[in-house]
């Protein structure tokens, strides 16, 4: 018995959509995992403790995965025992904060951050205190003395409500 074999036509149209499939695919790749494929390889992880001593209080408490720049990054917020609370994402006209299966957009990074945390923190000092750089921002007092430890401790006296930020870089 003889099995015919696929002609040059029938091999050329499977070839095709393989490819079709593959570049649908393609395509398909979230903005989220667009930018965190695009973002610098320095990532930021640690603990840190936010709180905002307004009424009532709010606070946050976790470990954290900071990668990016204050143009475009990805900030993970863990709880105490490692589960995601949340994960906020910005980039040029995107601000956008996961918790759970909920996917909210902001206006703008400051806005996401002010949600999220309950205070504007100012995330390019941010970026420049976890770096090691003493940047002056107003309102905020950072004591960068123990920054050779990993410590890093941020007030924020105005505007009100205050504000305590510390973080402790794991190395």
């Amino acid at each position: 018995m003889h099995i015919a074999s696929p002609g040059a036509g029938a091999w050329k149209a499977r070839l095709a959509a393989l490819l079709t499939t593959i570049l649908v695919a393609n395509c398909s790749i979230s903005t989220s995992e667009n930018l965190q494929k695009n973002l610098p390889k320095d990532i930021y992880t640690g603990r840190m403790s936010l709180v905002v001593q307004s009424e009532p209080a709010q606070s946050f408490s976790g470990s954290f995965e900071l990668q990016g720049s204050p143009a475009q990054g990805v900030l993970s917020l863990f709880t105490p025992l490692g589960s995601t609370a949340a994960v906020l994402r910005w980039s040029p006209g995107l601000a956008q904060l996961q918790t759970g299966a909920n996917v909210q957009d902001y206006s703008s990074v400051e806005a996401m951050m002010e949600r999220t945390t309950g205070a504007a923190v100012p995330l390019a000092a941010l970026f420049a205190w976890l770096g090691g750089d003493q940047v002056a921002v107003p309102g905020w007092q950072a004591d960068m003395s123990r920054y050779s430890e990993g410590r890093i401790a941020a007030l924020r006296s105005d505007p009100a409500p205050p504000v305590q930020l510390r973080i402790a870089l794991e190395r």
